[in-house]
């Protein structure tokens, strides 16, 4: 079958295409001169009256085209019209791809055909195109601005090669999900590997448009998007390229194209300017791997993740407005703006950090201020007191201070001999224990990197987060290394005890903590900066995917300090730790941490024997456990003999960390420890203390009728703003503080030297999170709403994605969940919106758990009854109030409520739906 030669064309009308952006370039390439279409912004700018002051050049893949750029051209041309720095977007279509040239074939595209265009063609190709534009451009003597490449699929992996080639013009890269590097040790990614099977490739992707159809089904589209990628591609004949890119994806080292792609890659391993990549994790292609290996050669990356995103993530989610923040960043500063290209230096900060430049801030502290978190580990190491207990191991098991520093001091020695580098990460899948204390503070001694992500995030959940962290070395129990077995988690593997040969092999472990702790010392041991990361915590994931939180040493050395100065924890205090956060901070602040008999993924099963044998055993005087926990230990107080009693009577600090803990169960908390002075700090994975209030302080706040929860005023080194919020539910730029923050409905902000340094690879959640700058201060954004009282207390009112935007003005549910929650016949609640934006009705949700209400619409005299109690307060009327068959919570403080899931639910009934249907 012949494949005749075609002139390029302009696209026809299509959706978010603008006409205007049409132009053909004729451009000499290395085998004549051809015809490309160009999406081109210029055009556009020019009428609007704007001149270019950089230039982002953009190349697609294989089979997309140049439409896949059209929201990043819509975003450019906006920008530059309000304002912004102007971005000129140049986007071929690469020949023979959307509505470039055909050039005539007379046979199916194969690996070793003569006709296949090679990558190191295309990369001509596109340096034809653009060079050609940019001559255009110096012509009119303007070609001093910066010039940015972007690329997806093999359009990513030919732009990096082209920008590393073409430093002295290129400013910056970004790339999408692209490959540059097959490892031999690895298989092709399947779906490659069946459209690559001899009479396979022709069918799938030239004669039929399965390849096609198969990539647009890797994102969210519609059918009107989907029609609109296909245009270019209608018949066979137009085609012919998507077969010949497939046939030229070098497989091995025997591909006409390999040695081409392995020059490729040592040239962007020497590309030393900014760069993005921005990933979709769910992508079939291009795995974690060829992430892994791009972050290996270009060090100085930021990366985004999308972790909901597949192949196509520009498609799913707002990529052109991560891009224009992140070129803000680089180029839009005082030193940088309008910055010729081979000027602007290279701000782009750590690609494992995902921080960005913009966002740095130093919240704490000089160097010299800084004790490292081993410090009293290290100087108690003759000292024959207790350090430890562990109740999850039968017996319990005591460890003395001697012996911690000597167990993590040779583990710290074993990982340095196994290959262990200052900034590796290590995955932490060890419950809280001695174990656990031991690997991480061995970790902390040479500056790797502990991740621990929660098991409460269920293995979906921890598959998502370690794989994001992409740790090289796992430390696991055997629950652990049987998940990361299962799931193909990352990382060399070490085991707590020794397996033995067979389950060893099973488990591909190297060695074990017992062994390692049994590895000489040396004299001295590498030295991990103040401001070195220490940690990866990831957050709950009751919100969203769980994040993964950057601690630095001088991070989690300032978090030892606010404890030891907010509840005067000192060496030797005794600490029962049922919060696993806080077990492990028990050697950074000398305090003999035990840790009670219970499972962390469940927190109701800490009971009250459970904690006084806890106390017992380490003589504590403080007791930090959930909400949830606390409930089950007064409800199971009865069973304490009379040692265990008088063991609760002699705790004289109660803390109750994940959830605002009401004045009921601080009451029966009381109970349980009557001489004990009892707290709940409100805080978060990203700041796990920023403010108290004790148990006088909740019922004279309850007194006030003040709507929400109060969580009491910031901690000594808090500094606290909000944030208010508009009628369309978000929050503002603008950040108030003292009066005239009081009474306002806002996300409240914060700045101390404990709070995090960063988001894991989410280069735009760290910046937007920390985009403040009041007062020269490095600020997070808590995604937590509420207002500040007169009297400069705190009040929890919800989360900002929760507001509900009524007709009039903006509401946090939480204080009106406050208020009905205090009904008798009312367990929980959650108020949710439902409608439109800004004219959204209320609804309130009730549990029907632990009562005896039925699923469905609430009874009438209780409707009635919740409807006149918030009319009276708040002035708001409740168009419905149901009950809810049960309530999706997170599983580690079991009391996050997921409200946007009891939206869904409360409209689908409403509109008829099923009531026990799945919440």
């Amino acid at each position: 079958m012949k494949y005749p030669a075609r002139p390029a064309t302009i696209p026809p009308q299509l959706p978010e295409w603008d006409p205007a952006w049409s132009r053909i370039v004729e451009a000499r390439t290395s085998d004549g001169t051809h015809e490309f279409h160009v999406l081109d912004t210029l055009p556009a700018l020019t009428a609007a009256g704007v001149e270019p002051t950089g230039t982002i050049v953009a190349l697609h893949g294989n089979p997309t085209w140049s439409y896949l750029w059209r929201r990043l051209a819509r975003a450019t041309v906006d920008a530059a019209q309000s304002g912004a720095r102007a971005w000129r977007l140049v986007a071929p279509d690469q020949l023979e791809m959307g509505f470039s040239e055909r050039l005539p074939h007379s046979a199916m595209p194969t690996p070793k055909s003569p006709e296949v265009r090679r990558i190191a063609d295309r990369i001509a190709d596109f340096d034809a195109v653009v060079s050609d534009l940019f001559a255009e451009v110096a012509a009119t003597g303007s070609d001093t601005h910066p010039i940015v490449t972007i690329g997806h699929d093999w359009g990513g992996v030919l732009s990096l090669g082209w920008a590393a080639r073409n430093t002295d013009r290129v400013a910056a890269a970004i790339s999408l999900n692209t490959a540059v590097h097959q490892p031999e040790d690895a298989p092709v990614p399947a779906p490659l590997r069946a459209t690559l099977a001899g009479p396979m490739l022709p069918t799938a992707t030239v004669l039929t448009d399965w390849f096609l159809r198969v990539t647009l089904s890797l994102g969210d589209l519609d059918a009107e998007t989907k029609d609109a990628f296909h245009a270019p591609y209608r018949k066979a004949e137009d085609r012919w390229a998507i077969g010949n890119f497939v046939a030229d994806i070098p497989v091995d080292d025997t591909h006409a194209s390999d040695p081409e792609l392995q020059r490729i890659g040592r040239d962007i391993a020497a590309f030393d300017k900014p760069a993005l990549l921005v990933w979709g994790p769910k992508d079939p292609v291009f795995l974690e791997r060829y992430l892994r290996d791009l972050r290996q050669r270009l060090p100085q990356a930021d990366v985004h993740r999308f972790e909901t995103a597949s192949h196509l993530v520009s498609e799913d989610h707002d990529v052109p407005g991560l891009v224009l923040d992140w070129l803000s960043a680089q180029f839009d500063s005082p030193e940088t703006a309008n910055t010729p290209a081979e000027a602007a230096p290279a701000k782009g900060s750590s690609a494992r950090s995902g921080t960005a430049a913009s966002a740095q801030g130093s919240s704490s502290g000089s160097a010299a201020d800084v004790r490292a978190v081993a410090a009293i580990l290290d100087a108690r190491r003759d000292d024959e007191s207790i350090a430890s207990v562990d109740f999850a191991q039968n017996p319990a098991q005591q460890i003395t201070w001697r012996h911690l520093w000597h167990v993590t001091t040779s583990i710290a020695n074993g990982l340095l001999d196994l290959g262990v580098k200052p900034g590796d990460r290590v995955s932490m899948l060890v419950p809280p224990g001695n174990n656990l204390t031991a690997a991480l503070y061995a970790c902390l001694k040479i500056g790797a990197v502990a991740v621990v992500a929660d098991a409460g995030l269920g293995p979906k959940g921890m598959t998502r987060a370690i794989t994001s962290a992409d740790p090289q070395w796992i430390i696991g129990e055997l629950p652990g290394l049987t998940l990361a077995r299962a799931f193909g988690w990352p990382g060399r593997r070490i085991s707590v005890r020794p397996l033995g040969p067979v389950r060893s092999r099973l488990f591909k472990t190297e060695t074990s903590l017992t062994e390692l702790s049994r590895t000489p010392h040396r004299d001295e041991l590498p030295s991990p900066a103040p401001d070195a990361d220490a940690a990866i915590l990831f957050t709950s994931g009751s919100t969203g995917p769980a994040k993964g939180v950057r601690y630095t040493h001088a991070d989690i050395s300032s978090l030892a300090a606010v404890l030891t100065r907010t509840f005067n924890v000192t060496e030797g205090t005794g600490l029962v730790a049922g919060f696993p956060p806080f077990a492990l901070l028990g050697p950074a602040i000398g305090a003999t941490s035990v840790t009670p008999d219970m499972s962390v993924t469940k927190p109701k099963t800490l009971t009250a024997t459970a904690i006084a044998d806890a106390i017992i055993a380490g003589r504590a005087t403080m007791v930090f456990a959930s909400p949830a926990a606390y409930l089950n230990v007064a409800a199971t107080a009865s069973e304490l003999d009379e040692q265990q009693r008088a063991a609760c009577a002699g705790v004289e600090l109660v803390l109750s960390a994940g959830a605002p803990v009401p004045l009921e169960l601080m009451d029966a908390i009381a109970e349980v420890f009557p001489n004990a002075s009892i707290h709940s700090p409100y805080g978060m994975t990203e700041g796990l203390l920023l403010t108290d209030i004790d148990r006088d302080g909740v019922a004279a706040a309850d007194a006030t009728g003040d709507l929400g929860v109060c969580v009491g005023q910031p901690i000594d080194g808090v500094e606290l703003a909000l944030a208010p919020i508009d009628e369309s539910g978000e929050s503002s730029d603008e950040l108030l503080q003292g009066e005239t923050a009081q009474g306002r409905l806002g996300e409240f902000v914060v700045s101390a030297a404990h709070i995090k340094s960063g988001y894991d690879n989410l280069w735009r959640t760290t910046a937007d999170s920390a985009r403040d700058d009041l007062h020269g201060l490095t600020w997070h954004r808590t995604n937590d709403i509420g207002h500040v009282d007169d009297a400069g207390r705190v009040w929890l009112e919800g989360r900002l994605q929760h507001v509900v935007t009524t007709p009039r003005g903006p509401v946090g549910p939480g204080g009106l969940e406050a208020l009905i929650d205090s009904d008798e016949q009312v367990s929980r609640s959650s108020v949710v919106g439902i409608g439109p934006v800004g004219t959204q009705a209320l609804v309130a949700v009730l549990d029907a758990e632990g009562t005896s209400l039925s699923p469905g619409l609430a009874p009438l005299d209780l409707s009635a009854r919740l409807r006149e109690k918030v009319a009276e307060a708040g002035g708001h009327d409740l168009t419905a109030v149901l009950v809810a068959p049960e309530f999706p919570t997170d599983i580690r403080h079991n009391s996050k409520i997921d409200r946007s899931r009891l939206a869904t639910w409360a409209d689908s009934v409403l509109a008829g739906g099923p009531v026990r249907g799945s919440v």
